[in-house]
């Protein structure tokens, strides 16, 4: 990582020259020597950066809740966000280095001393950016956080991330044609977000028919939803290994065989290690029109002596076992744990988990659900023999069959090193391919809806 260089602190003569003001152009972010610390001033925990192209969080763990202020410039693109009650240690020093070369949008991190119990941030930014700051209570092993999440002033198009990366495929003309027809849903945005222009299509002598799903001119989208990420690592094994890790890398060996197929295109609702909000999941699989949502998982129980792979659907009349309860309760925390401003929320992602699935959605899901299962029991023992069901908030896409696939139980130390192995995770993702393809060889209706 680059070592940055620290702000420049005014000398104590000049302390009391120095104020708050509004900077513009290329004004210089003055800071204060560091005074002695106060007798309760809150300590910051850990620090840490989540850089991603959809968007960078930064993250403060602290003792104490505490109260922060931001406000940003342009000329060069600046964020500066001043923190109360804090003053200024080795910790918060520590997160000058941790940003990465290849972050989107930070390009570096000045700290300093802004007034006795103030320290002041000063980010330095590669483009114009959309913040949201928030805090966040205890929970789980994470103490009072702090987040600052900096996300692009136009809202990217989980759509033409799709065109894009299928830009050299013999489909891509036709995912083109579906970003250009498709109605204008909103994308997941955020206060201070502008949504993406949206394209029109362009002039034909006469409107071309709709094509169907599944044909050769319109290819299967298979929406692939890794579990957790960023702040939330999910489960953790004995011996370490994240859940977030492991379904992230049989997430993407699953999408290179689907797109390795004739007429079949994967869509990852994350393709590196952040955070996803559970409505935001849905909503993108619902924006590239995806005909099938699987989200990806480890199991975890209290006892390392459980194992064998699961498969969910979502159920609107109460959950089929209480295990099923608890592991659906368990997964719609990973809001609160990974972090959620409540606050910005788009509305339409909140109507989506309000909304009841339809009882033909439900009956697709345990079908594709039961295909997908059948192929995995051939690889791994099965911890049950039928698809269940609860009321998992990441399965609520009222037009889309869904499913979670909770590969194998991380806390079970065998299963653990079989999840570790590249090996194991390709025989993974091959079963579910094979089911996902018997799925809809064996119901083509489902693959042909306009």
């Amino acid at each position: 990582m680059d070592k940055q260089t620290q702000p420049q602190q005014a000398t104590l003569g000049k302390s009391a020259q120095v104020r708050r003001r509004v900077l513009t152009g290329a004004t210089t972010l003055l800071l204060v020597p560091v005074i002695p610390k106060l007798a309760h001033a809150s300590t910051i925990v850990a620090v840490r950066t989540w850089p991603a192209n959809e968007y960078t969080r930064v993250t403060l763990e602290m003792d104490s809740e505490l109260k922060a202020e931001h406000f940003t410039l342009e000329n060069p693109h600046r964020m500066v966000v001043d923190i109360e009650g804090l003053t200024l240690d080795r910790a918060m020093q520590e997160l000058v280095s941790k940003v990465r070369p290849n972050d989107p949008y930070i390009n570096s991190i000045r700290v300093g001393q802004n007034k006795p119990d103030v320290v002041r941030l000063v980010i330095d930014l590669k483009q114009s950016i959309a913040p949201q700051v928030f805090t966040l209570k205890p929970i789980g092993e994470y103490k009072y956080r702090l987040v600052l999440d900096l996300y692009p002033r136009v809202a990217q198009d989980p759509l033409l991330a799709l065109q894009l990366q299928n830009e050299d495929d013999p489909l891509a003309a036709v995912l083109e044609n579906l970003a250009q027809n498709s109605p204008d849903v909103p994308v997941p945005s955020v206060k201070g977000q502008s949504l993406p222009p949206v394209a029109k299509p362009s002039p034909a002598p006469a409107p071309a028919p709709s094509l169907p799903r599944g044909t050769a001119n319109r290819p299967i989208l298979i929406a692939l939803d890794p579990g957790h990420g960023g702040e939330d690592p999910g489960a953790i094994g004995p011996a370490g290994t994240r859940e977030k890790d492991v379904v992230l890398n049989i997430a993407r060996r699953l999408k290179r065989l689907i797109d390795a197929q004739p007429n079949m295109r994967a869509y990852m609702t994350r393709d590196a290690d952040f955070f996803v909000p559970l409505g935001v999941r849905v909503q993108k699989a619902r924006r590239v029109k995806a005909d099938l949502f699987v989200s990806i998982h480890a199991d975890a129980w209290i006892k390392p002596s459980a194992r064998g792979s699961s498969i969910y659907a979502l159920s609107q009349n109460g959950a089929t076992s209480s295990a099923a309860r608890w592991l659906a309760q368990k997964e719609n925390d990973a809001d609160l744990i990974g972090g959620v401003n409540l606050g910005s929320q788009n509305r339409q992602v909140a109507q989506i988990l309000l909304d009841l699935s339809t009882a033909a959605q439900i009956t697709d899901s345990v079908n594709v659900g039961t295909r997908i299962l059948s192929e995995v029991g051939k690889i791994n023992r099965l911890h049950k023999r039928q698809v269940e069901r609860a009321g998992f908030a990441v399965l609520r896409a009222p037009d889309i069959p869904s499913v979670l696939v909770e590969t194998a139980f991380i806390s079970n130390p065998q299963e653990e090193q079989l999840l570790r192995s590249p090996a194991h995770q390709d025989k993974i993702a091959q079963a579910m391919l094979t089911g996902i393809r018997g799925y809809f060889a064996e119901n083509p209706a489902l693959a042909n809806r306009a």
